[in-house]
C-alpha cells in the first residue's frame, strides 16, 4: 500500500507540472496548443540555446532558414527551430536595434513612423550575461544592458503582465502573427499562430497560457517557421533577422529528419 501511495503522489506531482508549463526540456521543441479557438505552434528555449541571426561572415543577409541552416552545419551546429525574428527592410536590413554575436549591426529606433513596429510601446528582445529578457524600448534604454544577441520589434504584446493598450477584445484586425516572450523563470517562449489571430487574443496567450509578462510581436503575416521536429520549413518569403535555437551537433541523439529538407505549403 505505502508503494502504491508512493506511486500514485508522483503521478500527482507530474499532472501538476505538466498544468503549469506546455513544454518541458526532456519535450520536442515545439508543440501545437489551442487559444482562444485559435491553433499555435509554440516553442520553448533555455537562452543559452537562443541567438539572433541576420548574414553571414561577409555581411549578407540569410534571408531564410535554409541559408542559415547549411551555414550552422558547417559549423557543426544544427538548427533545432527558428521563427523570423523582427521587422525589416526591403533589403533584408534590421528596422531597429540588431545585435548578433555581440556586435551591433543596426541602432535602436526610437522615433516615430507608420506600421506595427511604431505602435507604442515597441520592444527589445535580448539576450545578455545568459539571461533572456523583453523590454520595452524606453526601459531598454534606461536598463544600460549590453546585450549580447538583441532584436528590436513592435509593437510589445505585453507589458509587466499588461495587454497592449491599443489592442481590443474586438479587435478586427486578422493575420498570422508570431512572437517572442520570457517566462516568469526566464525562459524563452516563441509563437506563431496556425490562423489569422487579432493582436488581443496573441498577447493573451503569452500572458494566461504561457505566463509571460512581457512578450513582443515579431511580426504577422510573412510569419514563417522553421521546426523540422515538426516537419515544418517555411520558405515563401524572404527575411531580415531570424531567432534560432541552436544545439552542437554531437548533441542530436538521431538524424536530421527528412522533413527538413521540403518546405512547407
Amino acid at each position: 500500500m505505502a508503494d502504491l501511495l508512493r506511486l500514485l503522489a508522483l503521478v500527482l506531482i507530474v499532472l501538476m507540472t505538466s498544468a503549469s508549463h506546455p513544454l518541458h526540456a526532456t519535450d520536442q521543441p515545439c508543440t501545437t496548443m489551442s487559444h482562444q479557438g485559435i491553433g499555435f505552434i509554440v516553442c520553448l528555449a533555455e537562452p543559452a540555446a537562443v541567438r539572433v541571426f541576420h548574414g553571414d561572415e561577409g555581411g549578407r543577409a540569410f534571408g531564410g532558414f535554409v541559408a542559415l541552416r547549411d551555414a550552422l552545419r558547417r559549423d557543426q551546429m544544427r538548427l533545432v527551430m527558428a521563427m523570423n525574428g523582427g521587422m525589416y527592410e526591403e533589403d533584408l536590413s534590421a528596422v531597429g536595434l540588431l545585435v548578433t554575436g555581440g556586435i551591433e549591426k543596426h541602432p535602436l529606433a526610437t522615433g516615430e513612423g507608420w506600421g506595427n513596429f511604431y505602435l507604442k510601446p515597441n520592444g527589445v528582445f535580448a539576450l545578455a550575461d545568459g539571461r533572456a529578457m523583453v523590454m520595452e524600448t524606453g526601459r531598454f534604454v534606461a536598463s544600460g544592458v549590453a546585450p549580447d544577441e538583441a532584436t528590436q520589434s513592435g509593437p510589445m504584446l505585453v507589458i509587466d503582465g499588461a495587454v497592449h493598450p491599443a489592442f481590443l477584445p474586438e479587435g478586427t484586425s486578422l493575420q498570422l502573427r508570431n512572437g517572442i516572450g520570457v517566462d516568469t523563470k526566464g525562459k524563452v517562449y516563441l509563437a506563431i499562430s496556425l490562423a489569422p489571430v487579432r493582436f488581443y487574443d496573441f498577447a493573451t496567450l503569452f500572458r494566461d497560457e504561457l505566463d509571460c509578462p512581457n512578450a513582443l510581436f515579431l511580426d504577422g503575416h510573412i510569419s514563417s517557421l522553421y521546426a523540422p521536429s515538426l516537419g515544418r520549413l517555411d520558405t515563401r518569403y524572404p527575411m531580415g533577422p531570424i531567432i534560432g535555437v541552436v544545439e552542437p551537433m554531437w548533441r542530436s541523439a538521431t538524424a536530421v529528419p527528412a522533413a527538413e529538407e521540403g518546405a512547407s505549403p
